[in-house]
């Protein structure tokens, strides 16, 4: 597993995205567990998931916004 990159999730839809939040939050609890608890793990994946959580939530954020813009553009004409 590689950097995440923004090139990759950038064609989800918006339930995937919020799908996706929630699993990588999911991860992202179970490996802070794990270092809490002191278990095997490898470090660089804390790293991984917090920058794909950042990514994700930034393009739900954009989506969001487009869809709102559109959704004034609408009813001003």
């Amino acid at each position: 597993m590689g950097i995440p990159k923004f090139t990759d999730i950038i064609s989800l839809s918006t339930t995937e995205i919020s799908k996706a939040i929630i699993e990588t939050e999911n991860q992202l609890f179970s490996l802070r567990f794990k270092k809490a608890t002191r278990q095997t793990f490898k470090p660089h994946e804390i790293t991984y998931a917090k920058r794909r959580l950042a990514q994700l939530k930034t393009l739900l954020t954009v989506k969001l916004k487009e869809l709102d813009q559109e959704e004034k553009d609408v009813l001003n004409n």
